[in-house]
């Protein structure tokens, strides 16, 4: 099975709770295998929206990310997100080898 990138572009406009958010859905992406690869790190706008934050997660699969997106735990952190951010996020599965 193909594993799979959690990529979200996120414009935070309440840093105290978007921070809350954060603290508590790492630990939720890593219990369905998600890893952090970059996390509002340098980049380098090219096209399209700007956003300052940036994350890209990996997932064992499409299914396990929105597995994690849809879980109560996940919903219930995203609820400290929402009103706090504007955000797209895409989960997109890996070329396999």
């Amino acid at each position: 099975m193909a594993t799979a990138l959690w990529i979200a572009h996120v414009e935070v406009i309440d840093a105290e709770a978007y921070g809350k958010y954060a603290v508590l859905a790492g630990p939720i992406l890593a219990s369905f295998g998600g890893n952090f690869l970059a996390r509002s790190g340098r980049y380098v706008q090219l096209e399209g929206n700007d956003r300052a934050r940036n994350v890209v997660a990996r997932f064992p699969s499409v299914e396990a990310a929105v597995e994690c997106y849809h879980s109560p735990a996940y919903q219930a952190a995203l609820s400290h997100a929402k009103g706090a951010s504007h955000r797209d996020l895409v989960v997109v599965e890996e070329l396999g080898e």
